[in-house]
């Protein structure tokens, strides 16, 4: 009965946790405005108070989005200290439950108040500040990599890469946003696997031919 009580303590606590996520974040930290800085300069925009409520806007997003995620990190790092890993699991599932629906609202919220300053090209570009550039360098190495791929396997490859970005754009760290790249790649790899495309040799094959471009 003790175990059991201060399981449920420990449940609790986690839940409690990230039953007080809210999006309402305290103001932008020095980083966050650089992070937001820099990602507003690749877009080039020749009006300065354009930029400045862009640059206002990303790093708004990067401060509500961890509002919710330092309170879900905490329940999840509570719960990784259970030595009873059916209720760690469980406390773990339900922190990140709580904070999915909210960090989806704050998404397309986000997305909506960017459409008001941006074209949707300009939206990609922000995305891929978001996710360190990802998609288009990825992108890029599978084409390069499998230069016969059809149009119909580019296209489905580009579609994969573009949701993981949608995900990889509301991560908390770095590694989060490329563990969402990471799942994606293996799914795409899984796929051109299955169309009789050796990875492993088309990797090689794709190294040697740079080297043998090299002068």
């Amino acid at each position: 009965m003790r175990k059991s009580s201060s399981l449920r303590t420990l449940l609790a606590l986690a839940l409690g946790l990230v039953a007080g996520l809210s999006p309402a974040a305290d103001q932008p930290t020095a980083v966050q405005l650089q992070r937001a800085d820099k990602i507003v300069a690749a877009l080039a925009l020749s009006d300065t108070a354009q930029a400045a409520r862009v640059r206002d806007l990303i790093a708004r997003q990067y401060a509500d989005l961890a509002a919710i995620h330092d309170p879900r990190d905490a329940a999840i790092r509570a719960a990784k200290a259970n030595p009873d890993k059916t209720a760690a699991n469980a406390a773990i599932a339900e922190a990140k439950a709580a904070a999915e629906p909210k960090i989806a609202a704050l998404h397309a919220d986000f997305l909506s108040r960017l459409a008001t300053e941006l074209t949707p090209a300009q939206i990609d570009q922000v995305k891929d500040g978001l996710t360190y550039g990802v998609l288009p360098l990825t992108f890029r190495v599978y084409q390069e990599m499998l230069p016969q791929m059809t149009a119909e396997q580019k296209a489905q490859i580009l579609a994969w890469l573009t949701e993981a970005r949608e995900h990889a754009m509301d991560g908390s760290t770095s590694d989060e946003k490329h563990a969402w790249f990471g799942k994606y790649k293996g799914r795409i790899n899984n796929y051109l696997s299955k169309a009789g495309i050796d990875m492993k040799q088309a990797e090689k094959d794709m190294m040697e031919r740079k080297k043998s471009a090299t002068p």
